[in-house]
């Protein structure tokens, strides 16, 4: 089947605000403190993942909602400056563009987000023609946008019905359930499982663990479960073997982001015809060279860059 773009990404989009590092706690009672570093760049894991993808060369397409305001023409115009076709990027007059406030201490960060358009993004924002039309459709931010959760399974279900496979990047979920009851809609149609260490824990039911039993687990669900384990790299499993590669010895600048272009680079990967192991390399050459700079866009990856630091002689496989 013909398709004109490569990925279809639906999701969040806002302006990242990012200040850090903090060198003590956050102090309140109108004290003010200096940190080294500020930055206003391109956020949510969405509108990253896509700008992480189109920089590795594939055709994007940005489906989903900003406010009709400074900062969503902002965030519109910073996704078509990297590559990304945002006609289906609305501009809602009625609701401002949300926007995240991320500080960091050390390889860790606190995230403040305002919600504004992420709770009106539904599926009536995605045009069918573009589920017709792409070869993958990767969702992100599963928690924050209630409407388009209730609406992602649906999407995804007429998208492989067009010939496109699906990921899904579920982000936290700041409520705390991981309502597996509902989380079993989405998953049912997803291909591609992206979450972090601690976001797999939660989403196979783990009190406790290593992140290699919870893919095991989740892979009973999902065809193929990638999984971001920070500096110790990543794994994967496809049901039947675990998969892990290492991290690629860099001193990161600022980890805002790395995951996001870690799926990107997963998806290029695949959607190159790369079987998993190869694909997790080069993800994770790309969530790693994504963090040279601050912010979650500055730094990421083109191909041959990512390519130069992967060695695709074979993961680790048990």
């Amino acid at each position: 089947m013909s398709h004109s773009y490569d990925l279809l990404v639906i999701g969040d989009a806002n302006p990242d605000v990012i200040l850090g590092p903090l060198t003590g706690p956050l102090a309140f009672g109108q004290r003010e403190q200096l940190v080294d570093a500020g930055s206003l760049t391109i956020g949510g894991s969405a509108a990253i993942m896509a700008c992480g993808a189109a920089r590795l060369g594939l055709k994007v397409a940005f489906a989903g909602r900003v406010g009709d305001d400074d900062a969503g023409r902002y965030l519109r115009d910073a996704l078509i400056g990297r590559g990304v076709d945002t006609r289906a990027l609305r501009l809602d007059a009625s609701r401002p563009t949300p926007l995240t406030v991320v500080l960091t201490q050390g390889d860790d960060r606190a995230i403040l987000t305002s919600p504004g358009t992420l709770t009106a993004v539904s599926g009536d924002d995605v045009p069918a023609e573009l589920l017709a039309d792409a070869r993958h459709v990767h969702a992100a931010s599963y928690f924050l946008q209630p409407r388009l959760a209730a609406d992602l399974p649906q999407l995804f279900r007429t998208a492989r019905w067009h010939g496109a496979s699906t990921s899904l990047d579920t982000q936290d979920d700041p409520s705390g359930q991981w309502d597996p009851a509902v989380l079993d809609a989405v998953l049912g149609e997803t291909d591609i499982l992206l979450p972090n260490a601690q976001e797999a824990l939660h989403l196979a039911g783990l009190p406790s663990g290593g992140p290699e039993r919870a893919a095991e687990l989740l892979a009973e669900r999902v065809p193929l479960v990638a999984v971001k384990n920070g500096a110790d790299g990543a794994l994967c499993h496809n049901g039947h073997t675990l998969m892990t590669v290492p991290g690629l010895p860099l001193t990161p600048v600022d980890t805002v982001g790395a995951g996001d272009s870690f799926d990107a680079g997963f998806i290029a990967a695949l959607l190159d015809g790369r079987p998993p192991h190869e694909a997790l390399r080069f993800a994770v050459a790309c969530g790693s060279l994504s963090t040279r700079a601050h912010g979650g866009t500055r730094a990421q990856p083109t191909r041959d860059e990512a390519l130069a630091h992967t060695d695709l002689s074979g993961a680790h496989a048990s």
